[in-house]
């Protein structure tokens, strides 16, 4: 039935990326995917902070309507994060401490609702990764329609099932399946450089000539040496 499809799904990224990548902070992946790619500056870390990463489960679910993501709920795998589109509608809650409660009993890695959540306080104390749009009391109907593990697309940020997603106190990535090594190998050595950067302000050493020679590129008039 149109609107109501559950697919299994196809590929996701391996718990080798996933454990690399826990290493660099999110600002520096996306630096090196050329700051092109963000989840919206909406999509907030409700939970204590604890950083997310894990393979996509993807939801898109009608606003204000959770019944697939219960499904989904029951088919995520121990490490998995359930991506919910619910159309960033703040009118009622997708989920709250009794589902969160329960994605962690299973292994989950995090849930990510491009929506609303309830039970905040609940929710703000756990370490387990919750991003959402915003808060309201008024709970979610249990009717649908909705699909599990299909393309979604958060504030323009496109997310295939098993897909890399990343999550920190600075928002939420995607990273695309076929490219997750290269963007990690990337990603570490701009780590790396800026590790080095602040080793650098620590010892007074860091060099910031490289301001002037871009101004001087620029055409900036009156840049001194």
């Amino acid at each position: 039935m149109i609107g109501f499809e559950i697919h299994a799904r196809q590929r996701a990224v391996s718990k080798e990326i996933v454990e690399k990548f826990r290493k660099v902070p999110v600002a520096n992946v996306s630096d090196c995917m050329s700051r092109m790619t963000a989840g919206g500056a909406r999509l907030r870390p409700m939970h204590d902070g604890h950083p997310l990463a894990g393979p996509a489960l993807t939801v898109r679910t009608r606003p204000g309507d959770n019944l697939l993501v219960h499904k989904a709920l029951s088919l995520a795998q121990p490490g998995d994060v359930i991506v919910v589109d619910a159309g960033g509608d703040l009118t009622n809650a997708i989920i709250g401490e009794i589902m969160t409660t329960y994605a962690e009993s299973r292994g989950i890695a995090g849930i990510i609702i491009n929506g609303a959540i309830r039970d905040c306080g609940t929710i703000r104390r756990s370490a387990f990764p919750v991003y959402a749009a915003g808060v309201t009391h008024r709970g979610p109907y249990k009717d649908g329609p909705g699909e599990i593990n299909c393309v979604v697309a958060l504030d323009g940020m496109t997310i295939a099932p098993g897909d890399l997603i990343l999550g920190d106190d600075d928002g939420l990535l995607a990273v695309p399946y076929d490219q997750a090594e290269a963007i990690y190998q990337a990603a570490a050595a701009k780590h790396d450089v800026e590790t080095k950067m602040l080793a650098d302000i620590a010892a007074g050493t860091l060099d910031t000539s490289w301001v002037d020679a871009r101004l001087k590129a620029l055409g900036c008039s009156g840049v001194q040496a």
